[in-house]
C-alpha cells in the first residue's frame, strides 16, 4: 500500500511538471528592412538651377510648337529637320544631309506654300507681326539645337527624313503635325526627368529637414530659497500684572 501511494506521489508530481511547463514557440527572425531604392541621377547636360519650360495642365510641356495651323506645323517641320542637317554629326551625318535635301526638292511647292500663308497668318493678327515672326522662329530654332537632347533628336530626324520619302505633297501637313511631336520628344522627356530629379531632391531636403535632431532647451533649475520661520507670537495672562492685595495678618 505504501508502495503504491509512493508512486501515485511520484506520478501526480510528473504529471504537476508536465501541466506547468510552456510550450516552445518558435519565432521568426526578424525580416530585413527593403532597401532603399538609388536617388535618381542628375539627367545628362543638366545643372543644378537650369531653368526649363513650364508644365501645363494638359501634361505638355510649353515648347514652340503648340497650337499650330496646318502650314504651321509643315514649316516648324522643315525648321526641325534644317537643325538635324546642321547639327547631328556621327554616323548618320550624311544621311540626314542627303535626306534633307531631297526633302526640299520632292516638297518644294508644298514648303514654299506654307511659309507663304505662315506669313499671312501673323501679318493678319496686325501690329508688329515682322518681329513676331522672327522671334518665334528664333526660339523654335533655339528649341531644336538644345545639346541636351540632340543624340536622340537626331535619331528622330533620320527615322522622320526616311519615311518623308513616300509621303505625298497633299498628305505633309497631316504627316508634319504627327512628326513634330515624334521630334520634339527627346526634348521634353529631358525636361520630364530633369522634374523628377529636382522634385525628388527637395523632397530629400525635406526629409533630412525634419530628421534634424532640435537642441534640447535648456532646463533652469530654481534654487530653493530658506524661509525664516515665523516667530513665535508670545501670549501673556494679563492677571499677572495686577497687584498683589495685601497680606492683612491679626
Amino acid at each position: 500500500m505504501r508502495r503504491y501511494v509512493a508512486l501515485t506521489a511520484v506520478g501526480l508530481a510528473l504529471l504537476a511538471g508536465c501541466a506547468t511547463r510552456k510550450p516552445v514557440v518558435a519565432v521568426a527572425p526578424p525580416q530585413p528592412a527593403p532597401a532603399a531604392p538609388p536617388p535618381l541621377a542628375m539627367p545628362k547636360g543638366a545643372h543644378v538651377g537650369m531653368q526649363i519650360p513650364a508644365l501645363m495642365n494638359d501634361g505638355r510641356y510649353v515648347t514652340p510648337n503648340r497650337n499650330l495651323s496646318a502650314d504651321g506645323a509643315v514649316w516648324h517641320l522643315r525648321a526641325a529637320l534644317n537643325v538635324a542637317a546642321l547639327a547631328c554629326r556621327g554616323p548618320d551625318e550624311a544621311t540626314i544631309v542627303a535626306g534633307y535635301n531631297a526633302l526640299l526638292t520632292s516638297q518644294k511647292a508644298t514648303l514654299n506654300g506654307a511659309q507663304s500663308r505662315l506669313v499671312a497668318e501673323y501679318k493678319a493678327s496686325g501690329g508688329d507681326w515682322q518681329d513676331r515672326y522672327d522671334d518665334q522662329m528664333t526660339r523654335l530654332y533655339n528649341f531644336f539645337s538644345q545639346a541636351q537632347a540632340r543624340d536622340a533628336f537626331c535619331n528622330a530626324a533620320v527615322a522622320t527624313l526616311a519615311d518623308s520619302a513616300t509621303v505625298a505633297p497633299a498628305d505633309l501637313p497631316s504627316f508634319a503635325a504627327g512628326r513634330l511631336a515624334v521630334l520634339e520628344k527627346p526634348f521634353t522627356d529631358f525636361y520630364a526627368a530633369y522634374d523628377a530629379w529636382r522634385a525628388e531632391r527637395a523632397a530629400a531636403s525635406r526629409m533630412a529637414m525634419a530628421n534634424t535632431v532640435q537642441p534640447t532647451p535648456r532646463v533652469v533649475q530654481a534654487i530653493p530659497v530658506a524661509v525664516p520661520a515665523a516667530r513665535p507670537r508670545l501670549e501673556l495672562d494679563p492677571s499677572v500684572f495686577a497687584e498683589a492685595s495685601p497680606t492683612v495678618t491679626d
